[in-house]
């Protein structure tokens, strides 16, 4: 398993490996620098390079989320992994989180 990172793109942001309390605070900052840089209207986080993921990965998620919403940007979520997928039903925040349907047909 790969420590946790994140890489920017034109209005995509992947996020990468594990994401746990130890990744966390430097995904954070990198997350933020992306998104304020960005210059699309639109913001798709794709979360298929994630391998692992505790609910800190989808607290990650959600200030994201957050962060683009707060620029004025649309935002989507792509390719959520199942154990954040759990996370996100149990803590009842599947409504919350803005989920587009992948190519596997996973939400």
């Amino acid at each position: 398993m790969t420590d946790g990172r994140i890489e920017g793109a034109a209005g995509e942001l992947r996020m990468f490996g594990v994401l746990d309390y130890r990744s966390a605070p430097a995904l954070r900052r990198a997350g933020q620098a992306l998104i304020r840089d960005g210059q699309s209207a639109e913001l798709r986080i794709d979360c298929a390079g994630v391998e692992k993921s505790s609910s800190v990965g989808l607290s990650l998620l959600l200030c994201f989320v957050r962060d683009a919403k707060k620029l004025g940007r649309d935002v989507s979520v792509i390719n959520l992994p199942q154990d954040m997928q759990q996370i996100a039903r149990v803590s009842g925040l599947l409504d919350v989180l803005p989920l587009a349907n992948d190519m596997s047909g996973n939400v």
